[in-house]
């Protein structure tokens, strides 16, 4: 590991200026490419204290041996240059985003002299006009096969066209019209060039100038009593039109736009494409890409856009087709600054890009459904991921060898702690075995043992129940035990988590002696190998002092912490930090997400329920988001009911009228306990 020091160039000899720079490491390779308004500025923050880096760049930073730039003249060519340099080098530490799947398109090889019409799959080619990605090859096959009754255009590979044109007879569709033979001379080179053009004029969008043309035609022929070529032209603007049907119309007829929208978490990012050519959605893709650099949304947004349009060079080269760059991007955020990038996609195009975050309208709301599908990619790339077997035992070994045990820990156990504003505090246990999670073993505590914003408190109780519970489990053989156990288990085995909120299940007498039917130890009388607490340093020193209180030393502890994904072991004053696409951080991530996930839905839903039987619903003329809005503010009824006048005007919303109201109103309920609505039963105002 390099110290950044050692490297680290002169005072005055970085330029203040826009640049590209490289990092390189001590075999000197590329290992990280950037570029700078200003040079100086940039590199002078990678050599800053080791301690106030982020973990991704302190990595990069001591990999590296050495540092070097090169002058620009704008920041447009900055970014030309970086993204020339990344195709290069492909850098270890950049973003790089990959296929979430290989995506076909429609191909139109303009560059021979007998253009075909395919289906291609990979990098694109000089002189080959696209049309797509599109999610199916069928589907392409689908349209094309409607279109060439209308444009007879050349699809037979370079094989068949020579030997046709070697026999001198046609392929089928030759014989049937759906191709104009140009390997036996029906049509001239120029002939079937202008069908291959008017094709791809069709497939960009400029749909309604050739069916008005071909109606025209049409009635024309009627009126001159030539009735079958009358009808032919009919069934082609059938055909057509059908062919256009398979793509929904979204946005205005005249829009030609990209929109852009990213999924993402602390590990990994998903981007999905909707190219939308003439008001239809012509095309689809998506990458996902490992968050290798601290990058957030408007990052991951400029990264997109070099990849995606990287190789453009106006519609002259794509035929203003999908792949190309259109009048329109809309994205979720814009870079910082946005003026290059928009110059810069503006040349690739060779006529003015909008790019922009769409904020209303139909616009608007084909974005939301692109984030959504981004969401969903996400969504099933982890699972693709996780549901591996080589996978998940490649990162329970990793786990293993971080932290040192004995062996892989096939159960672990997650806790985290909920609560809002030190009121309705909860946690939740999840269950992953083999790296799946195991639902029906999550379980539900509420804390009753004190209030407040104590989550160290809270865990180390959390725990405590949860072993005490584990350790008479060990020795029972009959009824559950109640008053040693120090607290309630909120639930029983829990189904795919239940809803927030509802009934405690009533605990169950055993089943033998502590086993169930299939013989394996029943509920907690079978440990974890390993506890994951959400949180830091505090939180894994609570959850390992309740267990050396319990005399338990066969379970290991660690604690991964939100903001940088580091993992904490008890006694360490240091974390540790795994690689960034280690699988033992992305097991260990999910299982600590998954914890969050049920701690928040169990909290939400005791907080409703407490809200729905709030005395507050007596005060005359108080609505629901004036009513929120001062639970928000003082935090519960309680609170509220102590305060001042002055102090519940001071709440946005609610005048000086409105505060002596709710004042009244509760100071003349102080005494009645809150009832909730939907059950009946009484909710003790907290």
């Amino acid at each position: 590991m390099a110290d950044p020091s050692t490297y680290r160039p002169k005072p005055g000899e970085i330029p203040d200026s826009p640049g590209v720079y490289r990092f390189r490491d001590e075999h000197r390779r590329v290992i990280y490419v950037g570029k700078a308004k200003s040079l100086r500025q940039r590199l002078n923050n990678y050599f800053q204290d080791l301690a106030g880096l982020h973990p991704r760049t302190r990595t990069m930073v001591t990999t590296a041996a050495s540092v070097e730039w090169t002058v620009v003249g704008t920041e447009v060519e900055a970014l030309q240059l970086e993204y020339t340099w990344i195709q290069e080098f492909a850098p270890r530490f950049n973003v790089k985003y990959r296929d979430d799947k290989s995506y076909p398109s429609l191909a139109v090889t303009m560059n021979e002299e007998f253009p075909r019409v395919q289906v291609m799959r990979g990098p694109k080619k000089k002189g080959v006009r696209y049309f797509g990605p599109y999610g199916q090859a069928w589907a392409i096959r689908e349209t094309v096969d409607l279109m060439l009754r209308v444009f007879p255009v050349r699809t037979c590979s370079a094989g068949v066209f020579k030997r046709s044109a070697q026999i001198g007879r046609p392929c089928l569709l030759g014989y049937i019209g759906k191709c104009s033979a140009p390997c036996v001379g029906r049509v001239t080179p120029e002939e079937h060039r202008e069908l291959a053009e008017e094709f791809c004029d069709f497939m960009a969008g400029h749909t309604g100038s050739y069916l008005r043309r071909l109606e025209r035609e049409m009635q024309e022929a009627a009126e001159e009593l030539e009735y079958e070529r009358a009808a032919r032209l009919r069934d082609d603007i059938d055909a057509l039109k059908r062919a256009m049907e398979k793509n929904a119309v979204v946005l205005a007829d005249a829009t030609d736009a990209d929109l852009i929208a990213v999924a993402e978490d602390e590990l990994e990012a998903a981007v999905q494409i909707f190219h939308v050519r003439g008001g239809r959605v012509r095309g689809q893709r998506g990458w996902v890409t490992d968050k290798v650099e601290a990058v957030g949304t408007a990052e991951l947004v400029e990264h997109a856009l070099q990849q995606l349009y990287g190789a453009e060079q106006g519609d002259a080269a794509t035929g203003g087709g999908s792949g190309g760059v259109p009048k329109e991007v809309l994205v979720p955020a814009l870079p910082e600054p946005a003026g290059p990038i928009a110059q810069w996609l503006s040349e690739r195009r060779g006529a003015q890009v909008s790019l922009r975050v769409p904020q209303r309208g139909d616009k608007r709301a084909l974005m939301e459904t692109v984030d959504r599908n981004a969401q969903h990619a996400l969504v099933l790339h982890k699972t693709k991921r996780a549901s591996d077997l080589t996978t998940r035992s490649r990162a329970l070994e990793e786990i293993a060898e971080a932290l040192d045990l004995d062996s892989a820990p096939l159960r672990v156990e997650c806790f985290d702690i909920s609560h809002l504003q030190g009121d309705d505090v909860v946690a939740s246990m999840v269950v992953f075995e083999d790296g799946l999670a195991r639902k029906s073993e999550y379980r539900r505590f509420q804390i009753k043992s004190f209030a407040g914003q104590d989550d160290v408190r809270a865990m180390h109780e959390v725990v405590s129940r949860r072993f005490r519970r584990y350790l008479v489990e060990k020795q029972r053989t009959g009824e559950w035990p109640d008053e040693e156990l120090g607290g309630e288990l909120e639930s029983g085995p829990v189904p795919e988590p239940p809803e927030a909120g509802e009934p405690a299940a009533a605990r169950q007498p055993a089943q033998g002696a502590g086993r169930d039917e299939d013989g394996r130890p029943k509920k907690f009388a079978y440990p974890p190998q390993l506890i994951v607490v959400d949180g830091g340093q505090p939180q894994v020193a609570a959850a390992q002092a309740a267990l050396e209180e319990l005399g338990i030393d066969d379970v290991a502890v660690c604690g991964l912490a939100k903001r940088l994904e580091e993992v904490w072991l008890p006694g360490e004053s240091d974390p540790v930090v795994l690689p960034r696409s280690s699988e033992g951080l992305y097991l260990l991530q999910r299982v600590r997400d998954e914890a969050h996930r049920f701690a928040i839905r169990y909290q939400r839903g005791k907080r409703g329920k407490r809200l729905r039987g709030s005395p507050l619903d007596a005060v005359p003329g108080l609505g629901e988001t004036r009513k929120k809005a001062l639970l928000k503010h003082f935090g519960s009824v309680k609170k509220l009911r102590a305060a001042s006048v002055e102090e519940i005007s001071q709440v946005p919303g609610v005048g000086r009228k409105t505060a002596e109201t709710v004042a009244a109103a509760l100071s003349g309920t102080a005494a009645g306990p809150a009832v909730n609505t939907a059950t009946g039963e009484i909710v003790e105002d907290e």
